[in-house]
């Protein structure tokens, strides 16, 4: 909900030049990534011990109270502090998906995180249109104090209506306790669910180089006439073709296995950014991002079933709190990726290197699961045979 004019709040503060608020608004955008980058390990490991349902309302409040304090602010030091102090608390998702991914059987595991996944991506969708409402209405002070109370209404909604099966410590592999370096130990000795994580930064990268050249793409390619509601309808596009098929590549992905629709994702991702560098006018670009969101929409959902199945159940939250880790560190390096490519090679250059760190993650995931998963089985089938 505050997004779309955290630009605009910074330039309220003052008489600025377009380069210092444009400065400042990629240092306070950013900081949120870094700090929740830093964290989320941190606190996946305290929901592993004391459980997530009260590591869920106290985000809920952090969030809740820091987004309350930005509407008081007067500079950009005091709303830089208080995206940072935010980026500590910014494991909400997560720590939903890992409090989900515990308490849901395994065999419909994709499927329910795909549920999961469809309301974070409702919410992307109506939050930028109901925050440049309210900001239009009441001022940006007002709106931070509204969307604050929303947040609290998630700690109290979490509080009354959440059960959550605390786990029984025990000396069986889902139930012991595990220390730090036990945990790095099990991802280094499981290649695939290695890359898997890893291919969380590459995607994170690829899905977030084209977020601050969009604009100027859609301001190109259509020309400045009505340019805001033609970049929201290129933004919400994405999250439309997310939205619509996240839930059905889950029960794919419980059906016919994680891994192997993960790689045709992968691929069909790449494929399609790819066109996008040669778009003449608007529509071309909002059916491309149509089909990019529909085959990302199941990369999030299949990956942490993917983990849910490879990781014992007592370092789940741990494990899924470093792939959050390495997806936060995409989002910091994606924006400055493409900004970059786009100031020295042009908009084209975007759109081929995203492209080609999609397929390039496709074909890293093909080679580990053939290597390490489809040919291991071969090898114990024929062995069992003969």
């Amino acid at each position: 909900m505050v997004l779309p004019f955290i630009s605009l709040f910074i330039d309220s503060f003052g008489n600025f030049s377009d380069s210092y608020v444009q400065s400042w608004s990629g240092w306070i955008f950013g900081i949120t990534f870094v700090a929740a980058f830093i964290f989320s390990p941190i606190w996946g490991r305290v929901g592993d011990k004391y459980g997530r349902k009260k590591l869920l309302i106290f985000f809920a409040i952090g969030l809740g109270l820091s987004v309350f304090l930005m509407g008081f602010a007067t500079n950009v030091w005091q709303l830089f502090i208080l995206r940072l102090f935010m980026g500590m608390f910014t494991g909400f998702i997560p720590m939903s998906q890992a409090l989900i991914s515990t308490q849901t059987p395994q065999s419909v595991a994709g499927r329910v995180l795909g549920s999961l996944q469809t309301g974070s991506i409702t919410g992307s969708l109506m939050g930028p249109l109901l925050g440049g409402a309210l900001a239009d209405a009441f001022g940006f002070a007002t709106t931070f104090k509204w969307v604050s109370i929303t947040i609290f209404i998630s700690a109290i909604i979490v509080a009354l209506g959440v059960k959550e099966k605390r786990m029984e410590y025990a000396d069986d592999k889902d139930h012991k306790a595990y220390s730090r370096r036990e945990v790095i130990m099990h991802i280094v000795k499981h290649p695939v669910l290695l890359v898997v994580m890893l291919v969380s930064t590459l995607v994170q990268v690829a899905h977030f180089s084209i977020q601050p050249i969009l604009s100027l793409y859609v301001e190109e390619i259509h020309g400045p006439a009505s340019i805001a509601f033609f970049s929201g309808m290129a933004f919400s596009a994405a999250g439309l073709g997310n939205l619509l098929m996240t839930r059905n590549w889950g029960k794919l992905g419980d059906r016919v296995g994680y891994i192997k629709i993960l790689i045709i994702l992968l691929f069909m991702a790449g494929i399609v950014y790819f066109p996008g560098a040669f778009v003449t006018n608007i529509w071309q670009l909002v059916i491309l991002r149509f089909l990019l969101g529909v085959s990302i929409g199941g990369i999030i959902p299949l990956r942490i079933a993917y983990i849910r199945q490879e990781a014992p159940l007592s370092m789940q939250g741990e494990v899924l709190g470093y792939n959050t880790s390495l997806r936060f560190l995409g989002n910091i390096i994606g924006p400055a990726l493409g900004g970059m490519l786009a100031g020295f090679y042009g908009f084209s250059a975007v759109f081929f290197v995203t492209s080609g760190l999609l397929v390039l993650s496709g074909v890293i995931m093909l080679v580990a699961w053939y290597k390490h998963e489809f040919a291991g089985s071969k090898q114990r089938s024929h062995s069992l045979s003969s």
